[in-house]
């Protein structure tokens, strides 16, 4: 079972989207947007307890196919046990981590894009 929410990855794959596009709708005229999600992005990672850390991580290696959806618990498990560095580190080297926590979601059957509509009701 996650111990992760569904919103909370939808919010890091919204920000690892205006990572990626270097668009960062919130930002002041004048600042470094892409500095500005890297930051928030990592920031908010590194402040997910253990187990959803790990969750973040298991869902992302489903995405990737590393792992399969009915072997969640043992992709949870292995990752808490194989960190070695910091997980917004580790995620945050990942180039498509938007995509790979989309298909990690989608292969849980967990819709990504209901996930994201509850954090953009406006959309």
């Amino acid at each position: 079972m996650l111990q992760i929410s569904p919103d909370k990855i939808a919010h890091i794959i919204i920000r690892a989207r205006e990572y990626d596009s270097g668009v960062n709708p919130w930002a002041h005229s004048g600042s470094r947007p892409q500095h500005g999600v890297q930051s928030e992005l990592r920031d908010f990672i590194a402040t997910l307890n253990e187990d959803e850390q790990a969750s973040l991580v298991a869902v992302m290696w489903i995405g990737r196919e590393s792992f399969e959806p009915e072997e969640l618990e043992e992709a949870i498990q292995t990752a808490r046990i194989e960190r070695t560095t910091p997980t917004e580190d580790y995620l945050m080297g990942e180039p498509r981590l938007a995509d790979l926590l989309e298909a990690g979601l989608e292969a849980l059957g967990i819709s990504p894009e209901d996930a994201e509509d509850d954090l953009n009701p406006s959309v």
